[in-house]
């Protein structure tokens, strides 16, 4: 039996997660543990850990990777630390981390400098700003990569990665984007108390290679949307360097009529919402990733999704408040198509769990090779 330890450290990477640590659980040659720390354990956002429990899995270990004085190398260190202590007690072989947040490459350096197998779930894409730096390094540290499409195999090639320790699966989140089991609107507007018959989502992050111009874009963003005369499912952004000055914006919000602000939404809850909402504005990469798959119109505002994927129908702004509000005034005509996307077909948890029953991913030497194109 092998014994595989999952880190997730946001809402956002466990919506990605969470298929392919239900295949691994319901199958009997594997032991699954789950590392939970980072967002998770913040009450300011949500306190996600109530979701992971709910979803009763075996083996969950929580540990706070936050500092009074919170900075994305602080956090990498201390969740080095509290990872490392744990791996030492469950002595897995390996570690499944996703993305490119601070905690998946302390899961990458923990297992490379601990002799154990490490997977990269979405490695070889294109983030733009710091956390591009960190998706790459997190890569080159790890030894088997799950991709989602082509475009991120060549790209792992092309920065020397060996060709047998690429898997495409696609994305695992479309897995549960096309469930028959996601929960009908009105049980999601009832959970949440969600009075719209109709309703735009928002999702602004901040972006940490521009923190110091973050409180006059979060503030630009919200006087647009104060303007406008749609209705908002707000959602808080993620903890990164910047959070605090649009959490300082959306003050403006609390108390009108027309938005409703929630820190965290359950995923499968918050895929309902979007898939019937009128349109996603923002710079989250659900305007990239998901909200193309229900055929919405887009918003994406500033430089925090530059270079990703991007869907032809994306309307792509910069963080000026007459550009985001003169893009609102046209949205509702906006046509978009749906598209076919190029992250999967829905089955990447099937796809995952059959590369680790065969013997190659587990004969893979710990010690990493370089291939020269």
């Amino acid at each position: 039996m092998k014994k595989i330890v999952f880190l997730t450290g946001t809402r956002a990477d466990f919506g990605k997660i969470k298929s392919l640590i239900e295949i691994l659980q319901n199958d009997e040659s594997f032991e699954v543990f789950v590392f939970v720390t980072g967002m998770h354990l913040q009450k300011e956002y949500g306190y996600t850990l109530l979701e992971i429990k709910r979803c009763g899995f075996q083996n969950v270990h929580t540990f706070e990777n936050h500092t009074h004085e919170t900075t994305m190398d602080l956090t990498l260190a201390k969740t080095i630390e509290g990872l490392s202590e744990y791996v030492k007690k469950c002595n897995p072989d390996m570690i499944v981390i996703h993305g490119d947040r601070v905690e998946a490459l302390a899961g990458a350096i923990v297992g490379s400098l601990n002799n154990i197998l490490v997977a990269h779930i979405e490695g070889g894409e294109v983030s733009g700003t710091i956390d591009e730096l960190i998706r790459h390094s997190t890569s080159k540290m790890s030894h088997v990569h799950f991709v989602s499409n082509s475009h991120a195999k060549n790209r792992l090639i092309q920065m020397g990665e060996i060709q047998e320790s690429i898997f495409t699966i696609g994305s695992p989140d479309v897995d549960i984007m096309f469930s028959d089991n996601l929960p009908e609107l009105e049980i999601v507007k009832e959970y949440y108390e969600i009075p719209y018959d109709n309703y735009a989502v928002a999702m602004f992050h901040p972006v940490t290679t521009e923190a110091k111009f973050m409180q006059q874009y979060a503030d630009d963003f919200v006087a647009a949307l104060l303007e406008d005369v749609h209705n908002y499912i707000v959602i808080y952004p993620n903890n990164d360097l910047g959070s605090q000055a649009v959490l300082k914006a959306y003050e403006k919000l609390k108390g009108n009529s027309r938005f409703r602000i929630f820190p965290s939404l359950r995923f499968e809850y918050f895929l309902t919402l979007l898939k019937k909402s009128q349109f996603i504005i923002g710079n989250s990469s659900a305007g990239i990733r998901e909200a193309p798959y229900y055929g919405l119109p887009i918003i994406n505002i500033g430089t925090r999704q530059k270079n990703r994927a991007l869907h032809a129908d994306i309307i792509n702004l910069d963080y000026n408040k007459s550009s985001i509000s003169n893009a609102l005034k046209v949205i509702d005509t906006h046509k978009v198509r749906l598209t076919d996307g190029d992250f999967g077909k829905g089955n990447s948890a099937e796809l995952f769990l059959q590369s680790l029953k065969k013997d190659d991913i587990w004969l893979l030497n710990h010690q990493k090779q370089f291939r020269d194109i």
